[in-house]
């Protein structure tokens, strides 16, 4: 997320409470989540095990609980909870808008789209020029839409992440402010849930085909004419590249990255990452290859185990 206006990291540090190191003048621009960070974001970081990760990320600030020496052009912000002040500054400066009316007056709608009884466009929404957008359709706040896509009935743009913290009295939700991308030529059929990034852009890229009832995890990243078949469901964070085909009922990991023209066959579940090119099948997926030659393998067992005994 880009904050309207530049914040220093001493107007943070008083918004917070915290200490902070770094010039008090340092320019914060965005806050943004480790697998999406550029420089001026802000990112926070909880863990020592990946400490070293953040303070070498392209992030600009860190927000960290642990007092440690400011890496040459950034600064520090030192918090007791991080998890917690990144969420205050997601309410400071991502400012929730009711909703006044089921088309909101700030939403951009282009020329020749059709939206159909039932459908919510939420605020500062746009969408692009001979768009088809069925009944029941859920198109939540700041969602970009592209020209020619076709959405089906029932359909979820732009639900929060499913991102929690674990804590001694409950889950401690990390607040969403990121956005849905939906480039040009875009089919997503009925029932689909395409969640917004935590800080960043979940995008659905040009060309990409999605059928009935997939769900797409925060800050993922779909690839130019992809196929996903029903029932697939893709964790956070995670990368399609162009033309990958998953089908149906296909489970991906989170920060999994799957190569151009790879395809991952029904049912598998996928745990790691696929090269360009290469076919995947079975849980934990392996080359389809590989996994046909194992199971028709199994088929032996038995009569070898009789055998032995």
């Amino acid at each position: 997320m880009k904050l309207a206006s530049a914040q220093t990291l001493a107007q943070l540090a008083d918004l917070l409470g915290v200490s902070y190191a770094g010039p008090a003048e340092h320019a914060i621009t965005g806050l943004n989540e480790i697998h999406k960070v550029e420089p001026g974001d802000l990112m926070f970081v909880d863990h020592p095990k990946y400490y070293d990760k953040a303070l070498q990320s392209k992030a600009t600030t860190i927000l960290i609980n642990q007092e440690v020496a400011c890496p040459e052009g950034k600064g520090l912000l030192f918090s007791d909870d991080p998890f917690r002040d990144y969420n205050k500054l997601v309410q400071a400066f991502g400012v929730f808008e009711k909703a006044a009316q089921s088309i909101s007056s700030s939403a951009q709608i282009g020329e020749g789209t059709h939206l159909q009884p039932g459908v919510f466009v939420g605020n500062h929404v746009t969408i692009g020029k001979d768009c088809f957008i069925h009944p029941n359709v859920i198109i939540k706040d700041h969602t970009v839409i592209g020209d020619r896509v076709t959405i089906h009935a029932n359909t979820v743009l732009g639900a929060d992440a499913f991102y929690y913290k674990k804590r001694p009295e409950g889950f401690d939700k990390l607040l969403s402010c990121g956005r849905v991308v939906i480039e040009d030529d875009v089919e997503i059929g009925a029932s689909c849930t395409i969640d917004r990034g935590v800080s960043g852009d979940t995008i659905v890229g040009a060309g990409s085909k999605l059928d009935n009832q997939v769900h797409v995890g925060h800050d993922t990243e779909i690839g130019k004419r992809c196929l996903i078949a029903a029932q697939v469901g893709l964790a956070g964070c995670v990368i399609l590249h162009d033309h990958v085909t998953l089908w149906g009922q296909v489970g991906v990991k989170s920060d999994v990255t799957i190569g151009e023209g790879a395809t991952v066959l029904a049912q598998s579940g996928l745990g790691k990452n696929v090269p360009p090119g290469k076919t995947f099948f079975g849980t934990p997926a392996k080359e389809a290859r590989q996994q046909m030659k194992e199971l028709a393998a199994l088929q032996y067992l038995p009569e070898m185990v009789q055998k032995q005994g």
